[in-house]
């Protein structure tokens, strides 16, 4: 029997599949409410975290979870090696705060050993523990996570300074990302060893969409292509649920076989303009739809986009971004649900009819609503903050 995980490369290969595989990215904002724990002991008790994902395997054995068994501490682990202070929490991630936002700091300092620094060491030994409590069972974990190297920089150096250098030190943020890439590649090698039968990894890095193409070119597809290029052969999913559509051209040429967007873009806009040369995983509205919305309102959305989408190929049904905190394990049951009961020789893109539906698909946050004014007032403001561009 084939499984999520081989259905899952199929579809990154861009090669048919009887339908679209269904695929969740969970971590530790969703996780321990869905374990019943505290988020530290989700953080320090590997019994429990092994549990909680361990779960997941027998309550939804269809899905494949990305990256499944993930060992992360919030956006924690690759900060934590520069020295990023951190703040932990009961009910949350722990948030950061940089120490040092001089460009011209980060542009000298050693490049992290991924083995010894910050909280590296800690999630490589918690990495043998699960896989030799998994290969016990004839299981194990297929991929492993990075943050990028964008995110990161805005992490350690914070984002205004990061931004503004960008223009006023771009020598200095050229050193420091090329010190970050260096080490990201050494740290997804490092994960990767770990792994009996390694077979993928994702890159997460949503504040590129705050630049603009030009940046783009100068300050990251170098460091991006450096990453993807390192890891041919094994499969490289790339994570950016900002909203960008003014990047979907340039970004399918980083090499990645997969791409999770945000719920906001226009999936088919993204389909036809990265060319079919990447799968699309993606992307229902994580908190407006699948945390807030009925399990009845969930499956009628997850039916209408695989309605609307599966039929033009190179889907893997998502969310666009991560389960949300709080999201109700009956509202992930109504999607899986819906996935479930969907027939592609069935399928009608004009099916659903009903606008209170229809207006979850390619879903904005202008979208018409009782707050409307609020969201368009946020939007505006992030529009005008969104891009960094040369003058």
């Amino acid at each position: 029997m084939t499984t999520p995980w081989e259905q899952f490369k199929t579809a990154a290969r861009l090669e048919k599949t009887d339908k679209p595989p269904i695929a969740f990215i969970v971590d530790s904002p969703w996780l321990p409410g869905y374990a019943g724990i505290d988020t530290l002991d989700f953080y320090l008790r590997p019994d429990l975290w092994f549990d909680a994902y361990r779960s997941l395997l027998d309550r939804w054995p269809e899905v494949t979870w990305v990256p499944g068994f993930w060992v992360e501490y919030g956006m924690a682990i690759e900060p934590s090696a520069y020295g990023v202070q951190f703040f932990f929490h009961d009910d949350r991630p722990p948030s950061l705060e940089a120490v040092v936002t001089d460009p011209a700091h980060w542009a000298n300092v050693p490049v992290p050993d991924v083995k010894e620094a910050g909280f590296m060491p800690l999630a490589l030994r918690l990495y043998r523990y699960a896989e030799e409590r998994l290969h016990a069972e004839g299981l194990g974990i297929n991929m492993v996570v990075s943050r990028g190297p964008i995110v990161t920089a805005c992490w350690v150096m914070g984002v205004s300074s990061f931004m503004t250098g960008l223009i006023t030190h771009p020598k200095e943020i050229h050193k420091f990302l090329d010190n970050i890439t260096t080490m990201i590649i050494r740290w997804i090698h490092a994960q990767l060893d770990v792994l009996r039968h390694p077979e993928g990894f994702m890159l997460m890095d949503d504040l590129i969409g705050m630049l603009s193409v030009a940046h783009y070119h100068e300050f990251v597809e170098p460091y991006l292509r450096r990453i993807f290029d390192e890891f041919e052969g094994i499969v490289r999913i790339y994570h950016n649920d900002m909203y960008c559509p003014h990047l979907n051209t340039v970004l399918a040429d980083a090499n990645f076989e997969v791409y999770q967007f945000s719920y906001e873009a226009d999936i088919l806009e993204a389909r036809a303009q990265m060319g079919h040369r990447v799968a699309l995983m993606g992307n229902i509205a994580p908190m407006q739809v699948c945390a807030r919305e009925t399990p009845e309102v969930i499956y009628r959305v997850t039916q209408m986009y695989l309605d609307k989408v599966a039929p033009g190929g190179g889907l893997i049904l998502s969310l666009g971004g991560g389960i949300s905190t709080g999201t109700p394990i009956e509202n992930v049951e109504a999607m899986v649900q819906g996935w479930r009961d969907w027939n592609p020789a069935q399928a009608d893109p004009n099916r659903e009819t009903d606008p209170a539906i229809l207006k979850y698909f390619n879903y904005r946050e202008g979208s018409p609503s009782a707050d409307t004014p609020r969201r368009e007032r946020r939007t505006r403001r992030q529009t005008r903050r969104t891009r960094v561009e040369h003058r």
